[in-house]
């Protein structure tokens, strides 16, 4: 049950030895939050009105903090990847976009049987609308997991897909730059200190050189790579990414990478100071985002180039010093096909679609909810459902919308439901990171990240309820 009131959630900070009355609230002696109190806070950090909401919010990130829980940059690992100090491992980075708390929860429970830090929360900026859970929102869920399961050191946040919109670009391209500078403010401020920066979308075919294909494309992330080391917090060095394939599409090529580069290195060096430059490279290697729906529903059989993921990751440690390529659209791809992509030297794989999926159809799910997502889904989304597509195809590829109203009805969820869906994508999970050959990696990730605590502001209504 949620804090009902922001005097409920200050009476729990002063339980747990959080000093209220100095100039600054002070969580150096606060022991940490009992179970019951955590799983409050991270209802409360969803669900409440706003103000308690903040408060919620903040104190989760300050208690993980004082419990040694850091939200971090994977930059240094990366750039040891990009020296040859490991290989051989593909970091899972995972969109949970709704019942993020439990899954989240479900995260660390199977990273603490395999030994495993190596993982990736991240969000992408539609996620964030969709499921009306802003980047504050979605970071607190997963400290909040953090806490509940006992997780200590870094945790890696990540902005998924940072886009610019082709179409809003074209028409006012001022406009549509700060708009996405905007967004990266507020991520940052959130904990995200990974950013996947996309201007694929304005990749120009028509063009007659691969370069100048790939021109505004390398222009763009030049720019944003210099807007974000402009905004990073002190002792913080962002990971970046990059995209020159849009997924979905024409699989890339080296020819675009190293057309990619040269434009993009040429943009960095007019801006004078040596910025650290993007860290990996997003690539089509035949995939779709939420996989290739067919007309009764089902997932078509997708081909995979592995061969080209690891070209492209080879070209990015020995000529650019990156970590290598990124695989999008994978986690509806068998366990047979994930598992090749260590080998294939891909450095991240984005899953997203495969752990909704689990929730929505897992036979736990209360009949209730599964004709709520339902019904929702076709009243207020049909426009969105493309010609041809059909009934079985539209739903599969747009129920994750309804997550913006299923927060609450999820969270009062039957225990015994809730218990078994949390099994369920433990053991997900479990496979994931062993397909990925991450188990027994947190020794690896704690001898290569800088632990930096960035303390997050007062809320106001904090500010006023302690002055009062």
């Amino acid at each position: 049950m949620a804090c009902a009131s922001l005097a409920e959630l200050t009476d729990d900070l002063k339980t747990i030895g959080v000093d209220l009355a100095g100039s600054s609230p002070d969580f150096s002696k606060s022991k940490r939050p009992p179970e019951a109190m955590i799983d409050r806070w991270a209802e409360t950090a969803a669900l409440a009105e706003p103000e308690t909401r903040a408060v919620a919010i903040w104190a989760i990130r300050e208690a993980a903090h004082a419990a040694g829980i850091v939200p971090s940059s994977i930059q240094e690992l990366y750039l040891a990847c990009a020296a040859g100090k490991w290989s051989g491992k593909t970091v899972p980075a995972m969109n949970l976009r709704g019942w993020s708390y439990h899954t989240c929860r479900a995260v660390f429970r199977a990273g603490k049987e395999l030994d495993s830090k190596l993982f990736i929360f991240e969000q992408a900026v539609g996620e964030a609308l969709y499921a009306q859970q802003p980047p504050l929102e979605y970071a607190a869920a997963v400290l909040a997991a953090a806490l509940r399961e006992g997780h200590v050191g870094p945790v890696f946040l990540q902005a998924d897909h940072d886009q610019i919109n082709a179409k809003a670009y074209l028409a006012d391209p001022k406009a549509e730059v700060r708009k996405l500078e905007n967004i990266m403010r507020e991520q940052v401020a959130a904990g995200m200190y990974s950013i996947d920066i996309d201007a694929s979308t304005v990749v120009d075919l028509s063009q007659p050189t691969v370069e100048d294909q790939q021109r505004v494309n390398a222009e763009l992330t030049a720019h944003f790579t210099e807007f974000v080391r402009g905004i990073e917090p002190k002792g913080v060095s962002i990971s970046l990414g990059a995209e020159i394939g849009e997924v979905g599409h024409e699989n890339t090529t080296p020819e675009e990478l190293r057309a990619f580069m040269k434009v993009y290195l040429a943009e960095m060096a007019k801006r004078g100071a040596k910025l650290p430059i993007v860290s990996k490279i997003s690539i089509n290697s035949g995939t779709y985002h939420g996989g290739k729906v067919l007309p009764d529903g089902t997932l078509a059989q997708v081909n995979v180039d592995y061969d080209l993921l690891k070209t492209i990751s080879t070209i990015c440690r020995k000529e650019y010093n990156m970590a290598g390529a990124v695989q999008h659209g994978a986690s509806t791809l068998p366990g047979t096909q994930l598992a090749k992509l260590p080998q294939a030297e891909a450095v991240e794989v984005h899953l997203a679609l495969g752990f909704n999926n689990l929730i929505f159809d897992h036979p736990a799910l209360p009949q209730a909810l599964r004709d709520q997502i339902r019904e929702y889904t076709f009243a207020n989304h049909l426009s969105e459902k493309g010609a041809g597509e059909t009934d079985a195809q539209f739903f599969y590829n747009t129920r994750k919308k309804s997550w913006k109203v299923m927060k609450k009805p999820f969270w009062e969820m039957p225990k015994e439901a809730e218990t078994a869906i949390m099994a369920s994508l433990q053991e997900m999970f479990r496979n994931m990171f062993t397909w990925m050959n991450v188990g027994g990696t947190s020794k690896l990730v704690d001898d290569n990240t800088t632990l930096v605590k960035v303390a997050p502001p007062v809320p106001e209504a904090l500010r006023k309820a302690r002055a009062a």
